[in-house]
Order: C-alpha cells, then sequence, then structure tokens
C-alpha cells in the first residue's frame, strides 16, 4: 500500500514540476513552413522545401535540428540571414529600401486605374473639339482645290 502511494505521490510530483519529457522531433510540416520563407542557395529563385539538392536537405536538417532545441521560427530566420545574407529570403523584409518592393506594386494599379478611370469619362464625354474646324453653317471647310482634285480623281476612276 505504501510503496503505491509513494509510486502515485513521486508521478504526480514529477507532472507538476515538469520533468522535461523527451523532445518531440519536428515534424516535415514544421520544418517545410520554415524552408518555404527560405530560398535554395543554389538554385536561384526556388524555395528550400521544394528544392531537391544536397545543399537543401543539408539546410532541412539543420532547421530540424535548431527546431528540436526548441529554437522559434524567427530565430532560424535569422540566422539563415545572418549566415547568407538577405538573398535567402523568398520574400523581401517590408522595411527600408525593399518595402518599395511591397509598395510600388500598388501603386501602380491605383496609377493604371486612375488613367482608365480619365480615358473612360473622356470617350463618354465624346471628343471635346472637332478634328477639324466647322464653318459657319456647320459643314467642314474643305479648301476648294482638294475638292476639284478629289472630284477629277474620282470622274477618273
Amino acid at each position: 500500500m505504501w510503496r503505491r502511494t509513494i509510486i502515485a505521490v513521486l508521478l504526480f510530483l514529477g507532472l507538476a514540476l515538469g520533468i522535461p519529457v523527451a523532445a518531440q522531433e519536428p515534424t516535415a510540416d514544421e520544418v517545410n513552413r520554415i524552408a518555404k520563407q527560405l530560398y535554395c542557395p543554389v538554385c536561384p529563385n526556388t524555395p528550400l522545401d521544394v528544392c531537391e539538392t544536397k545543399a537543401c536537405e543539408d539546410w532541412r536538417a539543420q532547421i530540424r535540428d535548431m527546431l528540436a532545441e526548441g529554437q522559434d521560427e524567427q530565430a532560424i530566420i535569422d540566422y539563415f540571414v545572418a549566415q547568407y545574407g538577405i538573398r535567402v529570403l523568398a520574400a523581401p523584409p517590408r522595411r527600408g529600401f525593399t518595402a518599395l518592393v511591397w509598395v510600388l506594386p500598388v501603386v501602380g494599379l491605383l496609377a493604371g486605374g486612375w488613367l482608365l478611370m480619365r480615358v473612360f469619362r473622356r470617350q463618354e464625354r465624346g471628343p471635346t473639339r472637332p478634328l477639324l474646324g466647322t464653318g459657319q453653317d456647320g459643314t467642314l471647310p474643305i479648301p476648294s482645290e482638294y475638292l476639284a482634285r478629289l472630284e477629277e480623281d474620282v470622274r477618273k476612276g
């Protein structure tokens, strides 16, 4: 009886005090979630999670090890940026000069929409002035020499 009670108390105290449980191995999804945010160091513009080179396998293994050590996602990404530079990031950071990458497409879309709206409004109003000036009776003034030459050309065929 005392033996069972002592074992139960020790188990309860062990759980309550947070005796370290064996670290769980990070899943492939956890590794790939971070790997998606990094580019392959060898292949240009290839995300780390889909690249099959040896370098990418090594990087994914390193990510797995860092996750197993308890490092968080941002710390791992910061490590790779510190080691290999900002070019390893799949998406540029939204600060400094690289913020233009995020802002310029929006500005371009807004400017394009504004230009299209102006063109459509102008077409709805019709031409604001005729291409040729009109005479007092509303007809187009055509020079008499041109009319004579046109009639002559029509007669000749």
